[in-house]
């Protein structure tokens, strides 16, 4: 039987993301003029990423580096991004800043492809390298915020937000996801730890030094 609090869950992505696309559309269309001014296209980025049960799905994004950028990690595996990260552009480094990047997911939401909060959708090659503890962080839809993202965010180890996203899994409410949501706002609105750091990152298995 399912539970009926996850289809409520469910229905509120569906409605909020579908009203927030209408509302925000001026939004998107003034960020598309500015990045495709600035430097072309592609405007968005997009990605596979792990869903729900393991199920890729591209995710979007609002482009915030140059085209054909190289992928950069951190040691972890986990996608490398800094302040002075060379491969940022200028409007990509304001849309980082203050998360407008991420707005292109109410797409993916109202796909039902994620939720507004649950678990940051991890690149499809980590998956390899799960343990089978967190596994579980796949048992639910991958959020646009969550648990880890108040949490620390980008400044804290990749295992970490992983303990995290299994804390949430295990306790999972339509309580705790309001709590989620209200402590979000802050974190965007003050940019708070959207960086991550570290001092080396690894590129085709090779380490830098920054």
């Amino acid at each position: 039987m399912n539970d009926p609090s996850r289809q409520i869950k469910k229905a509120l992505d569906m409605l909020g993301s579908g009203m927030l696309i209408l509302i925000l559309s001026p939004l998107y269309i003034l960020i598309a003029l500015a990045i495709w001014i600035s430097s072309g296209r592609p405007i968005l980025f997009r990605q596979y990423r792990l869903g729900k049960d393991a199920v890729p799905f591209l995710i979007y994004k609002f482009r915030t580096m140059i085209p054909n950028a190289p992928d950069i990690r951190n040691p972890d595996g986990s996608t490398f991004n800094a302040a002075d990260d060379p491969r940022l552009t200028p409007i990509g480094r304001f849309l980082r800043r203050t998360s407008l990047d991420e707005l292109p997911q109410l797409i993916n939401i109202l796909k039902g492809e994620m939720s507004f909060v649950g678990p940051r959708p991890e690149v499809v090659d980590v998956y390899s390298d799960y343990e089978d503890e967190e596994l579980k962080r796949l048992f639910v839809r991958p959020g646009i915020t969550g648990w880890a993202a108040i949490n620390g965010r980008n400044s804290i180890s990749l295992h970490k937000r992983r303990q995290y996203d299994i804390e949430y899994v295990d306790h999972w409410s339509l309580g705790l996801d309001l709590k989620i949501l209200l402590y979000t706002v802050p974190i965007v609105l003050f940019s708070k730890d959207i960086y991550v750091a570290n001092n080396f990152i690894q590129k085709d298995d090779r380490k830098y030094e920054k």
